[in-house]
């Protein structure tokens, strides 16, 4: 609220994972949010059956966020590569990034795994009955660690995805589309098999996480690339527009006013006095 912080606890239901990469991943209020104090929560934990990915709804109840209902569970995790990302879609449909778990990338292409996929749900957690595959979650797949989600004002859907060893990707996401992993990496080709609109090649990583769709534009920021980078969906041209801040996690567009988070304290970043700020800036200035 205006320039001031909180900090409210979460109760979940599992033990949340200590692995890399992991822990709480997703979180996004619901719609009536104003009047039921609901949101989605994507999470790894682990138990006694096992690491695990999972989606439910918390509920906030004198500054505790409680765990509710569970909506979907068993979604793949591992040493890392958990996914992670909850987008409310312009359809208010759900929709959840999902990891290869890196033990066994070869799930991201087996449309019965929730793997290395896009999924997409009701915010009841049931299937939508116009999903692609047929009483399936999963909206596209062959994705290694998709991380960011954002969606044009025509209603086209774009992902950012972490390449193995550079050769990161900006995709435009089609229903049912096989994106290749790990079969096909970086601008190669393949029949069948959906190429990135980005890619940043062999030599340069990126790390893209969350993004944002404003006018032509896709802002994502990058954590491992340091900075905000734009991509023009017209010229095909992509530029830094935000850097000198260190590891950028995520972002958020409204009436053209950019706002982003720092995330240099999670491990792998370089900590400094000022990090891990909330940042916004007018989209008119840079």
């Amino acid at each position: 609220e205006g320039d001031r912080q909180s900090r409210q606890k979460v109760e979940l239901e599992k033990t949340l994972a200590t692995a890399a990469e992991a822990g709480l991943l997703g979180f996004v209020l619901a719609p009536d949010f104003a009047n039921t104090n609901r949101a989605y929560a994507y999470y790894t934990y682990k138990d006694e059956d096992g690491q695990f990915n999972r989606i439910v709804t918390l509920k906030l109840v004198e500054e505790v966020w409680k765990e509710e209902k569970l909506l979907l569970d068993g979604i793949p995790s591992g040493q890392y590569h958990h996914g992670g990302r909850l987008k409310l879609g312009p359809d208010q449909k759900l929709y959840a990034t999902t990891g290869d778990a890196a033990t066994d990338p070869d799930i991201a292409q087996d449309v019965k795994s929730l793997g290395g996929k896009i999924l997409r749900l009701n915010l009841d957690g049931s299937i939508p009955e116009d999903n692609p595959l047929a009483d399936s979650y999963v909206y596209s797949y062959g994705h290694r660690n998709p991380q960011g989600l954002a969606w044009a004002s025509d209603g086209t859907m774009y992902a950012s995805e972490h390449g193995p060893s550079a050769h990161d990707e900006i995709n435009f996401i089609k229903p049912s589309g096989n994106y290749g992993w790990p079969a096909v990496i970086g601008d190669e080709e393949q029949t069948g098999i959906e190429s990135p609109l980005f890619q940043s090649g062999a030599e340069m990583t990126w790390a893209p996480s969350g993004m944002a769709y404003y006018e032509g534009r896709l802002y994502v920021a990058t954590l491992r690339g340091n900075a905000v980078r734009e991509f023009n969906l017209e010229t095909g041209e992509t530029n830094e527009v935000i850097t000198g801040l260190g590891r950028i996690r995520d972002i958020l567009i409204e009436d053209g006013v950019l706002y982003f988070v720092s995330n240099n304290t999670d491990g792998r970043g370089k900590p400094e006095e000022n990090d891990d700020h909330l940042y916004k800036v007018e989209l008119s200035e840079i």
